[in-house]
């Protein structure tokens, strides 16, 4: 059985910088498990590993394809599972960090995803129904019918709102029900990371606004520059919507930061009660290890304890 090592948690909880250092200690390699950090040109938004880290470490699947390009969790799940399959060959430890839910599960889990047809009627209905009630009612009405899946995708993913939507009206089962799920699929030691409410939220509040201090809105410039759209499930990422609204002048500077605080504080909180229902991961607050060094030994002696034959 292959081995795998995944650090999980909510956004700006430090996995990145930690990661890192838990790679370079154990010869490993980083697989990002971040649905966002795939498209090409979002660097500063999605809080990419930078180029220096990058050149530290070997990443997998950051920078893969392009904003407008179509690209499904079950296409990641089956890039994913080929590099862990190739690194454990190699006799080296494939090291999967990142905050997306839906990404994390269907490879652990070796989720089976069947082949669903399309019916663009439907689509086309709940963009009408979007563009005039908004996307949260759509939301809503996914997490009625398919609460499992709703609580797996982000409430402004609007392309897997929509798909959810659509499964559920052509088959009348949630979505959710028809990805099995498999056995165990890999000798699997797993690390949650996290803050105190209080903390992690000035954390994210001083994220964003570093992010925006490096010129995450010159990003979206640029990428809009290119063709790149609010129609693009990518452009719906959190902080890249908000900073297309401001400069249309649907939303105050202001209005934009505080948008883009508040969203993440909630996308945050939904990251943390998606992976408490894992029992399989060990939960750390990264707050008590003042040292780095010392919580990367600390993670460092339980993986060579729990997978000692890497």
């Amino acid at each position: 059985m292959d081995k795998l090592v995944a650090i999980v948690g909510p956004t700006a909880v430090g996995k990145t910088k930690i990661a890192s250092e838990l790679a370079l200690r154990l010869g490993a390699q980083i697989i990002s498990c971040d649905s966002m950090q795939i498209y090409r040109g979002m660097d500063i938004g999605t809080a990419k590993a930078t180029p220096a880290e990058q050149q530290k470490v070997i990443h997998h699947m950051i920078d893969i394809v392009e904003p407008d390009e179509n690209y499904s969790v079950a296409d990641y799940q089956k890039q994913a599972q080929q590099i862990i399959a190739d690194l454990n060959k190699k006799n080296c430890l494939p090291l999967l960090v990142g905050g997306t839910g839906l990404y994390y599960q269907a490879l652990v889990d070796n989720y089976t995803f069947y082949p669903m047809e399309s019916r663009q009627e439907i689509r086309d209905k709940w963009q009408e129904i979007i563009n005039k009630k908004g996307l949260d009612y759509a939301y809503n009405y996914l997490q009625t019918v398919d609460p499992h899946y709703a609580a797996k995708i982000s409430n402004q993913d609007q392309k897997r709102i929509i798909r959810g939507i659509e499964v559920y009206e052509i088959t009348g089962k949630p979505f959710s029900y028809l990805q099995k799920k498999s056995d165990q699929f890999y000798d699997l030691c797993v690390f949650g990371f996290y803050l105190e409410r209080n903390e992690l939220y000035q954390r994210i509040n001083q994220r964003v606004d570093e992010m925006l201090a490096q010129g995450l809105v010159e990003e979206v410039i640029s990428l809009r520059a290119k063709g790149y759209g609010p129609e693009l499930n990518s452009m719906q990422a959190l902080g890249y919507k908000q900073v297309l609204f401001y400069l249309d002048g649907f939303l105050t500077k202001e209005e934009m930061v505080n948008e883009i605080k508040r969203e993440t504080r909630h996308f945050a909180k939904r990251q943390i009660t998606w992976f408490k229902k894992d029992q399989r991961i060990q939960w750390l607050n990264v707050s008590k290890y003042n040292d780095l060094a010392q919580l990367v030994e600390k993670i460092a002696n339980v993986i060579e304890g729990r997978l000692p034959a890497v």
